[in-house]
């Protein structure tokens, strides 16, 4: 299959409509050829492109940022003699001053296709700066790595952030050049805008299931991205950045295990299975120990769990991380109802309402884990509502 840049790369027609405009780019450290190229040293091959300036997201053009809220500064590229503009630093939207830079602003993003991925909102943010500005947005379209499933409840009402940036669950089952029509028609964006899709992209397809696995290399996006179990599980344990839990920051697993030292991680899959057994499908929950080097927990013991999802027992369909990562929170506010289990911070520049809340899109989470009365049904319930009203409203939207 051929990524997006690769399908530009390769095809001069497509090329045609920027020739002689000044263009910028969007890339973060995944953004590569299926030749492991960087974009922009790819680009700046390609004579009929005049590459004027680029731009990094969160974690940076190099992706030399490790954790959330570290920003990254304004520089000029040593190699090419660009600015290089920051989009998670001084600003997060594009100025005035950054689009007189360039007509054209090709954006290639690697996605996890999960709503708190930041990436996404800095798509909406570009494409909100270009309908004001009169810029047209390009993007070079990458697979969605874990598929079309989706799942979570919808972003509610007035809940918009950095880490939410429109009425979407919390997995949306698009790619990034799909997911900029729905913000387009959502937003009643006025962009000229244009998707160069992949070529052979099957989200369908085993064992991959939207990453193409043997095929192409993976590369973070993200310092704590290291590989496609990550991306699966993360939809689910992302949620363990508003919590005291640790979500393995500081250890070879990101966000595929959580402990903390004072948790029984036996004692709690043992209740997991007992209160919904049904949202255990398609993974496998292992208890473990580990000690994070940084951030929560450092330096200590943490009694933990990983959620395997490269195995046999991984199914595509079943496999729900965020009910997942749900239950293990009710299932330790049920073991421990004292448990201080919500961190109260800023987040992502948000300092009035919960890091939980910021997360899910509202209160609705956190609620059902801290009532004792309220039971896996009742979220599934919710849940199902959101997740079937996403599907059938970006049905038209979907390229592959």
């Amino acid at each position: 299959m051929k990524f997006g840049i690769d399908n530009l790369l390769k095809n001069p027609e497509l090329r045609k409509p920027i020739a002689g405009k000044r263009v910028a780019l969007v890339a973060h450290p995944a953004s590569v050829t299926s030749e492991l190229i960087h974009t922009i040293d790819a680009l700046s091959t390609l004579t009929d492109i005049n590459l004027c300036a680029a731009f990094g997201p969160q974690h940076g053009l190099k992706g030399d940022k490790q954790d959330n809220m570290i920003e990254s500064d304004d520089y000029i590229d040593p190699i090419y003699q660009i600015p290089v503009f920051s989009l998670y630093g001084e600003v997060r939207r594009p100025t005035e001053r950054m689009l007189d830079t360039f007509d054209v602003i090709l954006i290639d993003l690697q996605d996890l296709g999960c709503r708190i991925y930041t990436f996404i909102t800095t798509l909406l943010y570009v494409l909100e700066a270009a309908s004001i500005y009169g810029k047209e947005v390009w993007v070079l379209d990458r697979p969605n790595p874990v598929g079309r499933p989706v799942e979570g409840l919808m972003l509610r009402e007035n809940w918009e952030s950095f880490v939410g940036a429109g009425p979407m669950p919390m997995r949306h089952g698009l790619t990034l050049g799909e997911l900029g029509s729905w913000f387009i028609s959502n937003y009643n964006l006025s962009v000229n805008y244009q998707v160069i899709p992949m070529v052979d992209w099957f989200p369908d397809q085993a064992p991959g299931y939207g990453w193409p696995q043997g095929e192409k290399t993976w590369v973070n996006p993200s310092p704590n991205a290291p590989n496609i179990s990550m991306a699966r599980c993360y939809a689910g344990t992302v949620m363990l950045e508003g919590t005291t839990l640790s979500e393995g920051r500081g250890t070879t697993r990101p966000l595929e295990i959580f402990g903390a030292p004072d948790i029984d991680s036996k004692s709690l899959i043992q209740l997991m299975s007992q209160l919904a057994p049904e949202w255990l499908d398609g993974c496998r929950l292992r208890d473990c120990w580990f000690e994070p080097t940084f951030h929560k927990h450092q330096g200590q013991l943490c009694s933990g769990v990983q959620i395997h999802v490269d195995d046999h027992s991984y199914d595509h369909l079943k496999f729900k991380p965020w009910r997942v990562q749900a239950l293990a929170l009710k299932a330790l506010k049920t073991l421990y109802p004292q448990y201080e289990l919500w961190r109260d911070f800023a987040y992502e520049y948000e300092h009035e309402k919960l890091p939980i809340d910021l997360i899910n899109g509202g209160p609705a989470l956190r609620e059902w884990v801290d009532d004792p009365e309220a039971w896996a049904g009742d979220l599934d319930k919710s849940a199902r509502q959101d997740e079937l009203k996403w599907i059938e409203e970006t049905l038209p939207f979907r390229i592959y």
